[in-house]
């Protein structure tokens, strides 16, 4: 029986249709990344890797199991898989359409909100016993109603904050190297700029480009001086789109009001100095973590990985050219 190894707990729906034609092994820790030599000891055990967008399958852990028949991934694009590799070894990688709009959008909207009212920091005192009152300004914070928000990237994701910010009476305007039509834009309610025009106007500037090497440290010092002191920047793409360091400055001098954060350049480390911030909302990568999603989710992989296990071609794949091969 084929042996599939799982890098963390998934559905139990799904997991139950995968052993009824594999013989399936899971990491039961949710809490963490598995470490890379525990991944490269399971891969050794396993014809098939069910990996999640977290793991880095590099060549090293490709190449550790010669026999390694494919690499079923619950991730939307490559990102930490080294699909050269893996064509280069023969090894099919699987992965799932663009189903995590809404879901991302609203974690977006909701690390815009938390870091503009100090919904995050104010929890926080407040279990310490902190109470300034419901009319004090130590907690007073940014105005989202009525301000404008730029959006960095205009395709799924970046249209979905749009339509959020109408609820919101927000004026919204969006880079991106393809322009909409004017019809579009009048829907959306949304106007063109240049990136440049863009941080220099927004109030809250929320990225949402593919990365890419020309997308990698899109936001880096430079970009953060063109914005307003009184502006914050949301993160719900990758991680790399900022420069770390560049944003730390840029808070450390009062560049920027804040940030709100759901991916990081060094996931899952982070810049302690930028964890201590008072005006940085943190999540750990939350913009998929809706229950009923990740249970749609985790069926498309095993959609994929039966496929694969019965010879037939998978819902979709990052290389279908190494399925073509004997």
């Amino acid at each position: 029986m084929v042996r599939v190894f799982v890098t963390q707990p998934i559905a139990e729906t799904a997991l139950a249709r995968l052993r009824a034609v594999a013989e399936v092994e899971v990491n039961p820790d949710s809490s963490r990344v598995l470490p890379k030599a525990d991944l490269i000891a399971a891969v050794k055990r396993c014809d098939i890797l069910l990996s999640l967008l977290h793991d880095t399958v590099d060549r090293e852990v490709l190449s550790a199991n010669p026999k390694l028949r494919a690499v079923s991934s619950m991730n939307i694009t490559q990102d930490r898989i080294d699909l050269a590799a893996a064509t280069a070894l023969g090894i099919p990688v699987t992965n799932i359409p663009a189903i995590v709009t809404d879901a991302t959008a609203d974690i977006g909207f909701g690390l815009l909100l938390a870091v503009a009212r100090n919904i995050a920091l104010g929890d926080r005192l407040f279990r310490q016993g902190v109470y300034p009152g419901s009319q004090s300004n130590h907690l007073a914070g940014a105005a989202v109603t009525g301000k404008t928000l730029g959006l960095v990237g205009f395709g799924r994701i970046g249209q979905a904050m749009a339509r959020r910010a109408r609820g919101f009476d927000m004026r919204v305007v969006y880079a991106d190297p393809r322009r909409l039509s004017p019809a579009d834009e009048e829907k959306l309610a949304a106007d063109h700029r240049s990136f440049d025009d863009l941080l220099r106007e927004a109030d809250f500037v929320s990225l949402h480009p593919q990365l890419s090497p020309e997308t990698r440290h899109l936001m880096s010092d430079a970009q953060f001086k063109l914005m307003k002191p009184t502006a914050y920047v949301i993160n719900t793409s990758r991680g790399p789109v900022i420069e770390e360091a560049a944003l730390l400055r840029a808070l450390q001098r009062r560049a920027i009001a804040g940030a709100g954060l759901d991916v990081y350049e060094h996931e899952p480390a982070i810049a302690p100095e930028l964890a201590a911030m008072p005006n940085v909302v943190l999540t750990p990568h939350l913009g998929s973590a809706v229950l009923e999603l990740r249970e749609s989710m985790a069926h498309v992989v095993v959609d994929n990985t039966i496929a694969l296990i019965e010879g037939r071609a998978p819902v979709s794949c990052l290389n279908p050219q190494v399925l073509a091969k004997p």
